[in-house]
């Protein structure tokens, strides 16, 4: 027993042993390493801090830049990124951080950012999210590999431009209700109206109508449930991870899994649904789940293997999860900037009201129409430089990588800041942090001179799937407001960018709208 008893011990006392090395190298060691051996290749930062790195710094300096309003232009680096900001001034466009004793590799450099977003997969790999982020959604967005190609090559199908044509309607429908509670405001005198909740109501009922076409009503659930989920996701994030922390039953956990359940139990019922209508033939295939599921339906017959080539119903509704969050958010964002940025430039305003009443005069806007828009097409791209809805794109190496004429260890996160990049003089001009739209006017090419300084949706094989969905709606939305209402910013308008999931007013956009 004796005998027993001290093995016992003494195989305890090797495991805790070997645990605590196994944590110093974690903590210390590794960390230690990597900043020696990324420093001798030019690349230094902030110094390292035990088991927080550089993340009590940084949110910090997040809170302080964002705890005041700003002045009144687009000078919204050091709000927004302060401590990156200040970290390039120190240490140059390349400059190592740490999050927690990961390492952290500032990347500005158009040919290095090209680079990393032109591999599929394999090289530079999505960084493996806090498993909390699940909750909400995962879907093609968050996947590697194999399962990223069979999604892309089921969804693919459901952003083609004719499906688009297909949605019109619906982006006409929503926009004209926005439109006609906007006018009993605005009418017989103009009148202050925050339009940042009317434009995300604007959104989400264009994503619920074009996502699930007549069980919209069920669709506006899903999207309160998502956005509530949302919230609690960014409060979590906004903390040390802490491996398991998420089994623990708190109220925020609780309410979190609560949500996840109810959405999962609604896509569920609309899924089979759905499933039933296409066993009897009569499932509608013009929104974007009737796409998505008749896509599914045909990859599966050409291959005869339903496991392996097309997707289970809980990959259907992560996907529709998905559509959720990124579709309302990328459009409501860049509509609300839009609005605020043209109500700071007025001339553009008018300029691009002139050239929608041109093309459309008092009419409902179509599609050919939408496309040839020049000017508006311009502010849009403009207002995307300045304002992307994302901050910040991040890959991982997973093994020893050269990029341009440094090496990069395994397991460094790669951080190429969106706004950073976007708002660089040296890549825009001393005007970067100005708007001007005509820098676009003869496209995207040659505004960027081809490199990789504009990415508001991201590049290469990997770039956001629903940008021409989002583009087209803001098109919509933009065209009819314009031809409906001329606006201004209110007395009470404080310039106040924020994140919460994108790039989002603080306290809100209220302008005063005149009814023309």
């Amino acid at each position: 027993m004796e005998v027993v008893l001290l093995t016992l011990l003494v195989v305890s006392s090797v495991l805790i042993v070997l645990w605590a090395l196994k944590t110093v190298y974690w903590l210390w060691l590794k960390p230690m390493k990597m900043k020696k051996y990324l420093k001798k290749q030019g690349i230094d930062g902030p110094s390292y801090k035990l088991f927080y790195g550089n993340l009590k710094e940084l949110v910090m300096m997040t809170k302080k830049a964002r705890s005041k309003p700003m002045e009144l232009s687009h000078h919204i680096t050091p709000r927004l990124l302060p401590f990156e900001d200040q970290a390039v001034k120190t240490y140059g466009k390349m400059f190592v951080s740490w999050i927690g004793p990961t390492p952290r590799v500032n990347i500005m450099d158009p040919e290095l950012i090209r680079e990393i977003l032109s591999n599929k997969f394999g090289h530079f790999e999505k960084i493996k999210s806090n498993p909390i982020v699940g909750l909400l959604a995962k879907g093609l967005a968050n996947y590697d590999g194999e399962k990223w190609v069979k999604h892309r090559r089921i969804i693919n199908p459901a952003f083609h431009q004719e499906k688009l044509k297909m949605m019109l309607p619906a982006f006409y429908a929503c926009c004209s209700e926005l439109v006609e509670k906007w006018q009993k405001l605005a009418s017989p005198e103009p009148c202050e109206v925050d339009v940042w909740p009317y434009l995300q109501n604007l959104t989400a009922d264009v994503i619920s109508r074009t996502a699930f076409g007549s069980s919209y009503e069920e669709g506006r659930r899903i999207f309160e449930l998502q956005m509530e989920q949302a919230k609690l996701l960014i409060e979590t994030l906004r903390t040390i991870y802490i491996p398991g922390f998420r089994f623990l039953p708190t109220r925020r956990n609780r309410r979190m899994k609560e949500i996840f359940k109810e959405v999962c139990t609604l896509l569920r019922v609309m899924i089979e649904k759905r499933e039933k209508a296409m066993e009897l033939g009569k499932a509608s295939t013009d929104d974007l789940l009737g796409i998505l599921m008749d896509s599914n339906y045909k990859e599966v017959k050409a291959g005869g293997d339903a496991k392996k080539l097309g997707m289970s119903i809980d990959d259907v509704m992560e996907e529709c999860k998905l559509f959720y969050i990124a579709g309302q958010e990328t459009t409501s964002t860049l509509l609300v900037w839009t609005m605020i940025v043209l109500s700071m430039h007025p001339e553009w305003q008018v300029k691009a009201r002139e050239e929608v009443l041109q093309f459309f005069g008092r009419e409902k806007p179509e599609s050919e129409g939408l496309n040839r828009l020049k000017v508006v097409t311009m502010i849009l791209n403009e207002v995307l430089r300045l304002y992307p809805p994302g901050l910040m794109l991040t890959r991982v190496t997973y093994k020893e990588m050269e990029l341009g004429n440094v090496r990069i260890p395994p397991e460094v996160e790669l951080a190429m800041p969106i706004l950073l990049v976007q708002h660089d003089r040296e890549l825009w001009g001393e005007d970067a942090e100005e708007f001007n739209p005509e820098r676009f006017s003869e496209g995207i090419s040659k505004a960027t001179k081809n490199q990789v300084s504009f990415f508001p949706f991201g590049w290469g094989p990997r770039i956001c799937m629903g940008q021409g969905f989002a583009l087209t709606e803001a098109k919509m939305a933009l065209a009819m407001i314009l031809q409906n209402f001329s606006f201004e910013l209110s007395p009470t308008y404080t310039h106040a960018p924020f994140t919460i999931l994108t790039l989002q007013p603080q306290y809100g956009a209220p302008l005063i709208l005149h009814k023309l």
